[in-house]
């Protein structure tokens, strides 16, 4: 395992809150050349923690690319003889290909493998882009390599700790759900409202979500009601003056809290709370 100190000057830089941009800049300065080098020389580099490049997202950089080429140099690093692995600008070099470019303009590093992984993860986990789950396993893997805290971390991305431990609790989530949250069936807001649950519950909830489509807001009262569990979705209704006037008056007669809900195919429930037996007792002397 690695350890924060064989980081040196380029960790030092990085705990200290600096734009991961400084730590690319201050990477061996006195060794970096800038070329263009032949795009099959080039290969995707090994600590890049994204998972899926959006395909359409991909053509528009290409199309850009096509009219106005590649503004930022590609970071690279020598790894034998005419290859270069990428530290930071897949997105630009897969793009490239797209564009049919020859050659690409790359900045060529001496790197270390851990200033590497520093530069790749802190690169990729800036990047809007990312899914909550590839976020999450860079920042665990910001965790495991560097011994890094939840603060420290917060502080280097320019994030509030509540935000990093927040996207850590996903990595928590079932297996079915996480594919549901990669996927961009369940947004982060959903996800969240299910680590509550056991495994096999969120995967019932997930599954109930998005067949109905439910907000995050009804995510969480879902969760909350336990209405997922071997039953229909319970929505509640969007309350109008007749309904409220209804639930007053029968609130009224029976002398308990009443309230309707119902799921999104129309079904309905007439909710009635008790807080003893003796209300409840009250409750059933009124509709006899």
């Amino acid at each position: 395992m690695m350890k924060k100190s064989r980081l040196g000057r380029n960790l030092d830089m990085l705990l200290s809150g600096q734009p991961f941009e400084d730590l690319v800049q201050t990477a061996k300065p006195h060794k970096e050349e800038l070329r263009h080098l032949p795009i099959e020389w080039l290969q995707a580099g090994r600590y890049q923690p994204r998972r899926e490049f959006a395909k359409e997202a991909l053509e528009d950089l290409a199309n850009s690319i096509r009219t106005q080429g590649i503004i930022n140099p590609i970071v690279v690093r020598l790894i034998g003889d005419n290859r270069y692995e990428i530290i930071a600008g897949e997105r630009r070099w897969r793009a490239a290909q797209l564009a049919k470019l020859n050659e690409v303009p790359v900045l060529i590093k001496v790197i270390s493998d851990e200033t590497a992984l520093a530069i790749s993860l802190i690169e990729n986990i800036q990047r809007q882009d990312l899914n909550p789950l590839e976020e999450a396993e860079g920042i665990q893997r910001l965790i495991n390599e560097f011994k890094l805290t939840h603060q420290e971390i917060a502080t280097t991305l320019g994030r509030s700790r509540t935000t990093i431990t927040n996207l850590l609790r996903l990595l928590s989530l079932a297996p079915q759900v996480k594919l549901l949250l990669q996927q961009g069936q369940l947004e982060m807001g959903h996800a969240r409202a299910l680590l509550s649950l056991s495994s096999n519950l969120q995967i019932q909830a997930a599954e109930k979500i998005v067949k109905n489509k439910l907000s995050v807001r009804e995510a969480e009262r879902l969760v909350q009601n336990g209405t997922f569990i071997n039953a229909e979705i319970v929505i509640p209704l969007k309350i109008d003056a007749d309904v409220q006037q209804l639930e007053r008056k029968l609130s009224e007669t029976l002398g308990a809290k009443v309230y309707f809900k119902q799921n999104a195919k129309g079904k309905g429930q007439l909710i009635i709370h008790y807080n003893s037996l003796e209300e409840l007792d009250g409750i059933l002397s009124h509709m006899n």
